[in-house]
């Protein structure tokens, strides 16, 4: 009997100061004093509103009606509530929860980044990481974990920005987005430890960078400042002329910027059966520039090539990698003179024929235009005769008809003159 008591009392007392998960006590829950920040993972019914959130004070935040300290991320069946300096004391929680659900809470966590070099370069890229901490140590609660998302952005430096109106002040672009999923450069999934590949792709200048919450999960923002110089590395490549030749690639750096014998390269061709061909070189020991063939399929249609330049910084013995783009060049069939000279004086000769056996329709057609023109005329002055002659003859008629009809008149003869 006293071993259970001392199980029922001490037992529970171990287990939050172990895992900080609690069970809800009519959905109440103590924040110490010394916590400057806290998150709170809240589980609740599938399809259930967000919950209400209590503070100490009576004050209450909603989902979408809480102050600036405060970021809030939801979706189905869970609440990830951040707060930056939140009111020691007991909260409380209103929503559908079920006894079933618990509630973690994640204080003093802090967000620790690599710092970025002073010195970037136009086009290089690297592997970028930052670690969640909470209390020192690397955070790795699954729930938490894999709905945090960090930009990195990069904004123009102004040294007034924060004075200028929002209108006025410059575009942060967002480069790359951390992820902890153990993909592509990040090694381990749901460490704590995020990963990006961070593309240099901006123009030179001094910009701010910013690594913050995407979505709100997460209260925390890095910044710095760096300077993107131009890149050092010119890549040049040639296309051979013939099937007979190599194509060739030329690598050259900034004179003083990249270590003697660093260099290297990865290039990958595409012909249009969609083989790839891959070529790699690397300089001699005293080389700053590199040059190597890259081999030639002469296949005709659309051809395309990519690659990466590996280096390393005079300066700061830092190592680099430029991605060179993805680009592409044509090949045509071989072209015979002979017959290509016999099918171009052959499709001459038949453009002239077209040409002539038009010229001869159309002179056709404009002499049988003539011809039905003269044959109207003719038509029609015949038919102007024939009324003419109908006309002319019916009036003759007429008058003759008319003749006939008046009566004849006696002959008086004169008589004889009177004899003396």
């Amino acid at each position: 009997m006293w071993r259970l008591l001392m199980i029922v009392l001490f037992v529970p007392m171990f287990s939050w100061a172990k895992s900080t998960e609690m069970s809800w006590l009519d959905n109440r829950f103590r924040v110490d004093p010394t916590i400057k920040q806290v998150s709170f993972l809240v589980y609740r019914e599938k399809a259930s509103q967000a919950v209400t959130l209590v503070r100490p004070d009576g004050t209450k935040y909603y989902a979408w009606e809480h102050p600036e300290n405060v970021a809030w991320y939801e979706e189905n069946g869970m609440d990830i509530i951040s707060i930056e300096n939140p009111m020691p004391g007991p909260w409380q929680a209103i929503g559908k929860i079920t006894p079933q659900n618990k509630i973690k809470i994640l204080s003093n966590l802090t967000l620790n980044v690599d710092s970025l070099p002073k010195k970037l370069y136009q086009s290089e890229s690297f592997k970028f990481t930052a670690r969640l901490l909470q209390d020192g140590k690397p955070l790795v609660l699954r729930d938490f974990l894999n709905r945090i998302k960090l930009n990195v952005t990069f904004t123009p430096y102004l040294a007034n920005e924060k004075d200028l109106v929002k209108e006025a002040r410059p575009l942060a672009e967002v480069l790359g987005t951390f992820e902890d999923n153990g993909e592509d450069l990040d090694e381990v999934a749901a460490d704590g430890v995020f990963t990006v590949n961070l593309p240099i792709n901006i123009k030179p200048g001094k910009y701010w960078v910013r690594i913050q919450s995407r979505n709100g999960v997460f209260l925390r923002t890095v910044e710095q400042d760096v300077l993107v110089y131009p890149s050092p590395i010119r890549a040049s490549f040639t296309q051979a002329r013939n099937e007979n030749q190599s194509h060739s690639m030329t690598i050259d750096t900034e004179a003083g910027a990249i270590k003697a014998g660093s260099l290297a390269a990865h290039i990958e061709q595409i012909n249009p059966n969609k083989i790839t061909t891959v070529t790699q070189a690397q300089s001699d020991s005293d080389d700053e520039k590199l040059y190597f063939d890259l081999p030639n399929s002469y296949m005709p249609g659309k051809n395309t090539w990519s690659g990466w330049v590996y280096a390393t910084d005079m300066a700061t013995d830092r190592p680099l990698q430029f991605f060179l783009g993805k680009h592409s060049y044509g090949v045509t069939e071989p072209i015979d003179l002979k017959a290509a000279y016999e099918a171009r004086i052959k499709a001459e000769a038949e453009q002239r024929k077209i040409e002539e056996q038009k010229k001869l329709e159309i002179e056709r057609a404009e002499a049988r235009k003539w011809l039905w023109i003269y044959v109207g005329l003719g038509n029609l002055l015949i038919i102007v005769l024939i009324f003419s002659a109908i006309f002319g003859w019916k009036k003759v008629n007429t008058m003759r008809k008319l003749k006939a009809a008046a009566p004849k008149s006696e002959k008086l003869s004169m008589p004889p003159p009177p004899k003396v």
